[in-house]
C-alpha cells in the first residue's frame, strides 16, 4: 500500500498490510470528502506491543481488511512524528471513553471530527470488548444512517476539544505556594510501600522526582527526599530496569516495578539518567551515580547513531513475542553459569522454577540482599559481588546471541535535545569525556542535518528530514 514510500519504521511495518493505508495528507483527506466516507485513523509507534498485536490480528487479516477498504478511508500516523495529531485525537479518545492508549483507533468524519473512538480492538468479541469487524460495520452504518446525530456530535466534540486545548492565562499572582501545593499532591499520590506515584500501571515520573529534589533543596523537607530515594531505589531493583544491559523499560504493568512493558524509549532514559545524577549530587550516594552511568552507557551502545545523534526506541517484542529477549528460565541460567554460581544468582535476582512471567520465565529483579544471600550460601559479600558481576557479563553475552528487539532508527530533535542535556549532566558529574563527546556529536548532527532554511526539522530518517519542528523540538 501507499505506506511503502514512507520513512517511518512504524508506517513501514504496515506497508504490506492488505488494508489500503494512506499516510496523513491531502490525498487521503480529499478522497474521504469526494466519496463521503468516514476515516479510520490509526495512531501508534514502532515499539508498541499492542500495535503489533492489532496489526497481526486485524490489519493483516484479509477479511477484516476487506471491510475496512470497502467502508473507510484508512490513515496511519506515527505518533512520534506527528505529536500534534496524536495529542488532539488522544484528547478525543479520552473524552469519549474515559481512557486512552495505543494503538489509538479513531473514526472521523471527512471534516476530521471524531465521532467514535477506542484503542485496541480484538478480531472477535473477547473479554467484554466487541470484535473489530462488528465495530467497523456498526460505525460505518451509523455514519450513513444517522447524519443529523453525526452533525450534532461534531458540534459537541469541536466544543469539547476547544475547551481542552484553549490556554487561559491566570489572573492570580504567581507565588511560592504553587510549590507547596505541588508537593502536597505528590505526597498524597505517593506509594509508601513500593515508591512511585499511583498504582498499576506505574510509570517512572522522573520530572516529579526532579521537582521533589529541588523542593527538598529549597525547603529542607526530609519527606521530599525520602520519596525520591525510595522510588529511585525500588525502580533500580525492579524488573523495569534491565540488570544485564542497562536502561529502563517504559513502565511497569504492576505497582511494584516487577514486570515491565518491555519497550525502551530514548526520552525515558534521558530523563531518568538526569534524575539519578541529581540524586547523586544531592546525597553523594555512589549507587545513584553508577545508575546514571549505566543508562548512558546503554544509550551509547544501543541507541547512538555512528555519525552522531540518538535513535528513538527499542521494541518490546523480539521473535514475535513480548519480552522474549529479556526473560530467563532457572534452567537456562544454570546452563550458562553452572550450578555453583547459578544458584546464588537466582536467589539474588528472584528467579524461581515457576517464574514470574509467562511460560515459567522470569524478569530479573533484585529480590534479596547481598547480606542474606552471602549468609545463605556461605560466602563473603566480596566474593558474592564478584560472582554476580561475572554472571551478569556471561548472561549478557549469551543474551546477545538471541534475536534482538528491532530498533526505531529515526532521529527526533526533541528527544535528542533531552538526551544531549543528560550527557552533559553525566559529564559534569563524572568528568567522563565520552559523555561530553556524545553530546557534542548529537548537537553537531542536528545543527548540520536537521535544519532547513531558518527552521529546525523534527524527524531525520533514511537520509531525509521531514516535518517542521514543534515547540518541544525548539524548547528541548
Amino acid at each position: 500500500n501507499r505506506l511503502i514510500h514512507e520513512t517511518s519504521p512504524y508506517l513501514l511495518q504496515h506497508a504490506h498490510n492488505p488494508v489500503d493505508w494512506y499516510p496523513w495528507g491531502e490525498e487521503a483527506l480529499a478522497r474521504a470528502k469526494k466519496e463521503d466516507k468516514p476515516i479510520l485513523l490509526s495512531i501508534g509507534y514502532s515499539a508498541c506491543h499492542w500495535c503489533h498485536v492489532m496489526e497481526k490480528e486485524s490489519f493483516e487479516n484479509e477479511a477484516i481488511a476487506g471491510i475496512i477498504n470497502e467502508r473507510f478511508i484508512s490513515i496511519k500516523v506515527d505518533r512520534e512524528e506527528r505529536p500534534d495529531l496524536d495529542e488532539i485525537y488522544m484528547h478525543a479518545v479520552q473524552v469519549m471513553t474515559g481512557s486512552g492508549g495505543w494503538p489509538m483507533t479513531v473514526f472521523l468524519t471527512p471534516d476530521l471530527v471524531p465521532f467514535h473512538a477506542g484503542t485496541y480492538f480484538p478480531p472477535e468479541d473477547k473479554r467484554g470488548m466487541p470484535g473489530f469487524p462488528k465495530v467497523l460495520v456498526t460505525v460505518s452504518d451509523y455514519y450513513k444512517t444517522h447524519r443529523e446525530e453525526i452533525k450534532e456530535m461534531e458540534i459537541q466534540m469541536k466544543d469539547a476539544l476547544h475547551q481542552i486545548v484553549e490556554i487561559v492565562p491566570s489572573q492570580e499572582t504567581l507565588d511560592s505556594k504553587v510549590f507547596s501545593k505541588a508537593f502536597d499532591v505528590s505526597e498524597s499520590q505517593f506509594d509508601p510501600i513500593y515508591g512511585g506515584f499511583g498504582g498499576a500501571p506505574k510509570f517512572p515520573n522522573s520530572m516529579t522526582l526532579s521537582f521533589l529534589l529541588r523542593y527538598w533543596k529549597s525547603t529542607g523537607s526530609r519527606k521530599a527526599l525520602e520519596m525520591v530515594e525510595m522510588t529511585l531505589e525500588k525502580m533500580a531493583n525492579g524488573g523495569i530496569y534491565d540488570h544485564l544491559g542497562g536502561g529502563f523499560h517504559r513502565y511497569s504493568v504492576d505497582n511494584r516495578w516487577l514486570i515491565p512493558h518491555f519497550e525502551k524509549m530514548l526520552y525515558d532514559n534521558a530523563l531518568l539518567s538526569r534524575t539519578y545524577f541529581e540524586a547523586y549530587q544531592a546525597t553523594q550516594k555512589e549507587g545513584y551515580r553508577r545508575m546514571g552511568e549505566e543508562i548512558l552507557n546503554y544509550i551509547l551502545r544501543e541507541l547512538k547513531r555512528p555519525e552522531g545523534g540518538f535513535y528513538s526506541t527499542q521494541d518490546a517484542d523480539s521473535g514475535g513475542e513480548e519480552g522474549k529477549f529479556y526473560v530467563w528460565t532457572r534452567d537456562e541460567i544454570k546452563d550458562v553459569l553452572g550450578k555453583d554460581n547459578g544458584t546464588p544468582f537466582c536467589a539474588y535476582y528472584g528467579v524461581a522454577t515457576q517464574g514470574n512471567f509467562e511460560g515459567e520465565t522470569s524478569v530479573l529483579s533484585i529480590a534479596s540482599t547481598l547480606e542474606k544471600v552471602s549468609q545463605l550460601y556461605g560466602m563473603s559479600i566480596t566474593d558474592l559481588e564478584k560472582v554476580l558481576e561475572e554472571a551478569r557479563q556471561k548472561l549478557y553475552a549469551e543474551r546477545e546471541k538471541r534475536v534482538k528487539p528491532s530498533r526505531d532508527e529515526k532521529i527526533l530533535t526533541s528527544w535528542n535535545g533531552l538526551m544531549i542535556s543528560s550527557f552533559v549532566d553525566g559529564f559534569k558529574v563524572t568528568g567522563n569525556e565520552k559523555y561530553l563527546n556524545g553530546a557534542k556529536e548529537a548537537t553537531r548532527f542536528i545543527l548540520h542535518e536537521m535544519k532547513k532554511d531558518r527552521y529546525l526539522m523534527r524527524v531525520f530518517n533514511k537520509g531525509k528530514c521531514q516535518v517542521k519542528g514543534y515547540s518541544e523540538d525548539y524548547a528541548f
